[in-house]
């Protein structure tokens, strides 16, 4: 029983994850739709200026939640986003639903999101300097192993001469003398 479960294990881990992957594309489109729909919404009911100032609102409520409560959860930052937002709006006098600035400030955390993103990705790229230099240094690692398994299969013989016997054979032998005789 326990090996079936041994066995079984690492196909159940990557079924959950690839579900929890396929239920975060789903609620990210379900997000997105939405943030579509409601700005289609927003710009048909107030005009540019006001859906600006009501955009750079929902955006400072955003960030004034994100660093006044930081140890708050999501639900809380985004009530203290949308009190902040909402009292901001009726000092301008722009008389918005909830709906809508939630939207709006959904949008920001949105843009938060996809700017983080994007920074956390270049930081974690290597320099290219770097790979070069890593890549350089693998290869002539590989190298030295290759020729390494490479001497130790043909013998260290075939090491010590690189011209072939045929011409060492054909090639006429220097005569020296040592103490008198004569070597060939």
């Amino acid at each position: 029983m326990q090996t079936i479960i041994e066995t079984v294990q690492p196909y159940v881990s990557t079924i959950a994850t690839a579900v929890v992957g396929v239920l975060t594309a789903v609620i990210l489109a379900g997000l997105n739709t939405v943030k579509v729909k409601v700005n289609t919404w927003l710009e048909a009911r107030t005009t540019a200026a006001q859906r600006e100032v009501i955009h750079k609102i929902a955006g400072e409520g955003f960030a004034f939640a994100q660093t006044a409560f930081k140890q708050a959860g999501g639900e809380r930052k985004l009530q203290e986003a949308l009190q902040y937002a909402t009292l901001r709006l009726a000092e301008q006098g722009i008389t918005v639903s909830a709906v809508e600035i939630r939207s709006a400030i959904e949008k920001a955390y949105l843009d938060y999101k996809a700017k983080t993103k994007a920074v956390s990705i270049a930081e974690t790229q290597p320099n290219e300097d770097v790979a070069q230099a890593a890549a350089k240094e693998a290869v002539s690692s590989l190298a030295a192993k290759v020729s390494e398994i490479l001497t130790q299969a043909t013998g260290s013989d075939a090491t010590e001469s690189t011209v072939p016997k045929s011409l060492q054979e054909t090639a006429p032998a220097e005569r020296a003398t040592v103490t008198g005789l004569a070597v060939e």
